[in-house]
Order: structure tokens, then C-alpha cells, then sequence
């Protein structure tokens, strides 16, 4: 029996925590990467079935809207303070790494969207599309490992609470969600 391919989000921080939202966000990225990896191992061994179909629309979905608004996140909030702090290679080396992935993703969206249309490539296409996913997952892991490591750190380090306050308050803004106005520290400029 196959190992369903589902993609679980646990709760995460709130836009009153941007760096643990931040942090969070990548736990989610992880675990889409694995479920494409699982997706090409699925297809080779059962085809377009309807659980390869929703896997491919979870991860097509992921990395449509969440995650270009994650690198979103880091271009506005942290790649600045970044370049502030005289940390500019790292910040350019991040940027040029989120611009990449956006050049991967839309091959890698196409594999996906063949999938859910049931397209089955052949055995030298799916390898083909599978070492692609690879790629992208390695790329991914590397760059999630530099930001946790060394981006955040410093870029937290340097925001006070009201600046990250009002990083909370755009990234919700700019998802159409609500900020906590209950933890709004005065001066933060919430809506």
C-alpha cells in the first residue's frame, strides 16, 4: 500500500513573532520538498493516480502563492538590514538564490501541472523531472540553512521590537491577514 501524499501544516508563530513566522515558513518548505521527492517516487511506481494528482496540486500550490511571499518577506524586511549591517554579499548571494528558484520553479510547475492533468512523461522524462526536483529541493535546503544560520540571526539582532512589529504587521498586510492589534506595542505604525 502507498504511503499517502499529503502535505500537514502544523500551527505556527503569529505575525506578532515575523522571525518565528520566518522560521516557520521553512518547516513548511521542507515538507513540501519532501512530498515532491515522495511525488517521483510515487509516479514511478503507480503512475497519475489521484493521490499523485493532489500531491502535485499541494506542492504547485505551495510554491505559487506561499512562497513568493515568504522570499517576499526576506526581500523587504531582511535583505536590508542585511546590506545596513555590511553584510551585502550574504544578502546578494540570498537574492540571487530566491531568483533561481523562481527560474527552477517554472519547469519544475510544469512537471506538476502535467501530473495533475495526467500526463504521465515517459521513464526518461520523469527522470529527467525528478532529478530537476532534486535540484530545486537541494538548492532549497542549502539556502533555508544559510538564512537560519546567518541571515536571521543578524537581521533579528538589528530590528527592535517596534521595527519588528511593523515587519509583522506588512507581512500580514500583505496576505490579507489581520495583525494581532492586542500586542501592537505603541509606535509600531499597525493598521
Amino acid at each position: 500500500m502507498a504511503v499517502p501524499l499529503q502535505l500537514h501544516t502544523p500551527p505556527s508563530a503569529g505575525f506578532d513573532e515575523p522571525f518565528g513566522m520566518l522560521h516557520a515558513c521553512h518547516g513548511r518548505v521542507e515538507r513540501t520538498l519532501e512530498l515532491l521527492l515522495r511525488l517521483g517516487t510515487h509516479l514511478a511506481e503507480y503512475g497519475c493516480d489521484a493521490q499523485a494528482r493532489d500531491a502535485a496540486a499541494d506542492v504547485q500550490r505551495y510554491f505559487d502563492v506561499a512562497a513568493p511571499l515568504h522570499h517576499g518577506d526576506e526581500e523587504l524586511h531582511v535583505f536590508p538590514v542585511l546590506r545596513a549591517a555590511g553584510k551585502t554579499a550574504l544578502a546578494d548571494t540570498l537574492h540571487a538564490e530566491h531568483e533561481q528558484m523562481e527560474q527552477l520553479w517554472a519547469d519544475i510547475r510544469a512537471d506538476l501541472q502535467a501530473v495533475q492533468a495526467r500526463q504521465m512523461p515517459d521513464d526518461r522524462a520523469l527522470t529527467d523531472a525528478r532529478q530537476r526536483w532534486a535540484d530545486f529541493s537541494a538548492l532549497y535546503t542549502s539556502h533555508i540553512r544559510m538564512e537560519e544560520a546567518q541571515a536571521y540571526p543578524e537581521a533579528q539582532a538589528r530590528l527592535g521590537l517596534a521595527e519588528r512589529a511593523a515587519m509583522g504587521c506588512d507581512m500580514a498586510q500583505r496576505r490579507g491577514a489581520r495583525y494581532p492589534d492586542a500586542v501592537m506595542p505603541k509606535g509600531a505604525g499597525g493598521r
